[in-house]
């Protein structure tokens, strides 16, 4: 065990510990146990202990035993859809993958429009966006087009150093991009839905999230191009590519299959105001009739290897937070005890308090899961008396630490990303464009504030 595991294994336990010995007045002993509990196992996920997925198990079952909470309250977040749509998710991104259909998009795309490093980062923001409402998830997303760009670093003999910051590009675009669309990011986005306790359509979701996060998107291209410029000229030998791209041949009948339901599944999910099935459900049907004989024939039985166990186990830990914070009385208790005492009026100089709060709590904690389940019930509580809509008080959370990260375990679209063998980036790469990035997440909560004002969404 190396000294940071150790350090953070004796804290988070300690941390339990004294939570629960200290006299924490209007706290139930649910209450202190589930505060307890909570902050070790976010200590271990910060920590990286262990994998989060035994953290969270290890969470979700002392919750149980020490009967903080009933195991139908523990583990409700698979009585939604959440979890279906995380799972259907990851299937159809093995479909898109597996087929070559995405490797193929992104090749054709980078003949058209890519000549030189500029249009590598901005191409990476633009594949990005577009395979986001092919592959609604951003790991699965980053590492093809990662892929992608492998061929084009080694066709077009990209130096080591320019090398780094072309892969750090293609995981840093998958944070703003990811927010576009309800179906950008299939855990995060859903889960500040759910969060907020509104309902909220596939399109509604774009109106309210897709004009910033496009904005989002552009200042952080920019951002990457002004802090990261290349060594030396770059040409992007297209021959190689073409090569690439005329070794997959003819479009294949399983990618044919797959782009029919993709087709069908966006249109479901852009539809689902209409016909009123949530888009969890339909992503888990997609994605199992993509896997029967004749009409699908894109997935089969090796390919549930693509749902990782432990992401299922850490969605569930960072739900429940949230779930059994509000049966035991800790979301209340955290709303009357750290938040501030009086409210501004001023809907700008609130957005401005929420996100320095969660971004606060975030540079702590880590994880935006658990600062979601942490901030959000709270700061609900928080502007209750105000009568604004909950859904803007989720989203002005989700986005201050949706967007924010310094190091990478602040966010796991760059933490996955990080290693020689992944986006070939490290600390150094992050921290660089992660304290400047702050200023640009203050900067799309005020532009939010002013553009659900103007479309009359604020209250």
């Amino acid at each position: 065990m190396n000294s940071k595991k150790l350090i953070g294994l004796i804290s988070g336990v300690l941390i339990a510990v004294v939570v629960n010995l200290l006299p924490l007045e209007g706290l139930s002993y649910q209450g202190k146990m589930c505060l307890g509990l909570t902050l070790m196992t976010v200590v271990f996920w910060a920590f990286q202990i262990v994998q989060s997925g035994y953290a969270s198990g290890l969470y979700l079952s002392l919750l149980v035993m020490f009967k903080v909470a009933e195991p139908a309250v523990v583990f409700s977040p698979w009585l939604g859809s959440t979890m279906y749509l995380v799972i259907g998710a990851y299937l159809i991104a093995s479909a898109v993958k597996s087929s070559a259909l995405g490797e193929r998009i992104a090749y054709i795309f980078i003949l058209r429009f890519v000549n030189s490093y500029k249009s590598i980062i901005i191409s990476i923001f633009v594949l990005t966006a577009i395979l986001s409402i092919l592959i609604p998830h951003p790991w699965p997303r980053a590492f093809l087009i990662m892929s992608v760009m492998t061929v084009v670093i080694k066709s077009a003999k990209i130096p080591k150093e320019d090398s780094i910051k072309i892969g750090f590009s293609v995981f840093a675009a998958s944070v703003p991009v990811s927010m576009i669309f309800l179906t950008g990011d299939s855990v995060i986005n859903p889960l500040a839905v759910q969060a907020s306790g509104m309902q909220v359509s596939w399109l509604q979701w774009f109106i309210y999230m897709g004009p910033p996060s496009i904005i989002a998107s552009i200042l952080t291209c920019a951002l990457i191009l002004i802090l990261f410029k290349p060594t030396e000229e770059i040409k992007v030998n297209k021959e190689e590519i073409q090569e690439k791209l005329k070794s997959l041949g003819n479009l294949s009948n399983k990618e044919k299959r797959t782009i029919v339901w993709l087709m069908t599944a966006v249109a479901f999910w852009m539809t689902d105001k209409i016909h009123g099935i949530d888009i969890g459900w339909i992503t888990l049907l997609i994605s199992m009739l993509m896997s029967f004989p004749a009409i699908g024939e894109a997935l089969d039985a090796k390919q549930w290897s693509e749902v990782p166990v432990h992401v299922l186990l850490f969605l569930t830990a960072a739900m429940t937070i949230g779930k059994v914070g509000g049966a035991t009385g800790m979301n209340s208790w955290i709303a009357e005890t750290i938040l501030p005492s009086t409210i501004p009026s001023n809907p700008y100089m609130l957005a401005i308090v929420i996100a320095i709060i969660a971004i606060g709590i975030h540079m702590i904690l880590g994880s935006v899961i658990a600062v979601m389940g942490i901030a959000i019930p709270a700061l609900l509580i928080f502007t209750q008396s105000m009568g604004i809509n909950p859904l803007i008080v989720t989203l002005l959370v989700y986005s201050s630490i949706g967007m924010h990260y310094i190091l990478p375990f602040h966010h796991l679209n760059i933490l996955v990303g990080q290693g020689e063998e992944n986006g070939m980036y490290g600390q150094k790469e992050v921290i660089h464009l992660g304290i400047p990035l702050t200023v640009v997440v203050f900067v799309i909560i005020i532009i939010e504030v002013l553009y659900w004002n103007s479309i009359g969404v604020l209250n």
